[in-house]
């Protein structure tokens, strides 16, 4: 049997400010499981790029191994893309970061290929501070290898077989805060509202941006007793700050979402909006977000939005005083500036 997307589209179908549809921003033909959260994921991808108006072909879309790193092949098929080692894609992402800045930088991981195998790399990529919005597609379990739980599936919960896991669960969110994360956010994949905006924000931000999603895998953890389901994770989500991303060229409003409302500025002029449940909570303030993160664990609750932003930082590219011009943009005069210069570094090292 096979299948193929069809090449109609309706002839009134939205543009963005490119004269560009959706359909430029699509990708393959998904082959996950029917329902799979991490469909809904990259359908918030493709929205939110359509929206912030990005060319697809000025986008890296970087994976590693698992059900989450099939998906980048479900989205932006003009863009650029490599399918890495487990574990590995976040030092692949760097390599190709440092040699073209100019691109937008996805990351898409899962919760084994992060907080497993890849949890070295994770780490040292957070204090890079890396250009890039590093996406996990979080559902607690290995779902290529008959749903096995993983390093985030939460203590006591219960696997397809009926066994309870009996490791206290590593929280990526909490991790990242504690490692100087400077952007951080959770959400839910069937919560497209929350998430493109976040999304949005995340891919505008000047540095490391981790968007940890709770994507239920339909077939090995959705059923009663998982932490990860469906049922579950409505039951328990809680929104710490609901987001609105304005872009610069969008008059700011402040009747667009209710209650109190707080606009953080990102480098590029956009804002982000934030409407948040507490007058108390201060998203800049890290101290407050681990100690929020913290309270909402307690009470078994799941915390959700934009939890943590730092709006100045500097990145990878400025700590390492890397020029403006990407580096396989640099002509042979640049890279090979002769004998003299040769000469002048060798004097300053003896």
């Amino acid at each position: 049997m096979s299948f193929f997307k069809p090449t109609f589209r309706h002839p009134e179908a939205p543009k963005n400010e490119l004269g560009l549809t959706t359909k430029a921003y699509e990708g393959g033909i998904s082959t996950l499981c029917a329902g799979c959260g991490h469909d809904s994921i990259s359908a918030a991808i493709m929205q939110a790029v359509w929206g912030l108006n990005i060319e697809p072909h000025r986008v890296a879309k970087m994976s590693g191994i698992g059900c989450s790193s099939k998906s980048p092949n479900y989205f932006l098929k003009q863009a650029h893309g490599f399918n890495s080692v487990h574990g590995r894609m976040p030092s692949v992402t760097t390599g190709a970061n440092v040699a073209n800045r100019d691109l937008l930088y996805i990351g898409v991981s899962g919760d084994g290929d992060t907080a497993s195998i890849g949890m070295g790399q994770f780490a040292h990529v957070i204090r890079r501070n890396l250009n890039m919005m590093y996406v996990v597609e979080n559902n607690g379990c290995y779902g290529l290898t008959k749903g096995q739980d993983s390093a985030t599936a939460d203590e006591g919960s219960k696997s397809k077989k009926g066994k309870l896991n009996p490791f206290e669960a590593i929280d990526l969110v909490a991790l990242a805060l504690d490692l100087g994360a400077t952007f951080v956010a959770r959400s839910f994949s069937g919560d497209k509202e929350q998430l493109v905006p976040l999304m949005q924000a995340a891919m505008s931000h000047k540095g490391f941006a981790l968007i940890d999603v709770i994507s239920p895998c339909v077939t090995f953890n959705n059923h009663a007793g998982s932490t990860k389901s469906y049922d579950y994770t409505r039951e328990h989500i809680e929104a710490g700050a609901v987001v609105d991303f304005v872009p610069m060229a969008q008059e700011i409003t402040l009747d667009q979402i209710k209650g109190s409302t707080q606009n953080v500025e990102l480098h590029n002029g956009d804002s982000v909006r934030l409407s948040k449940l507490n007058d108390d909570y201060d998203p800049t303030d890290r101290r407050t977000a681990i100690q929020t993160l913290q309270d909402h664990k307690a009470k078994d609750r799941l915390l959700t939005g934009l939890i943590y932003i730092e709006p100045e930082s500097d990145n990878f590219h400025e700590t390492l005083s890397l020029p403006k011009t990407p580096l396989n943009e640099l002509q042979e005069d640049s890279l090979c500036p002769g004998v003299p210069a040769l000469a002048g570094i060798n004097a300053g090292l003896r």
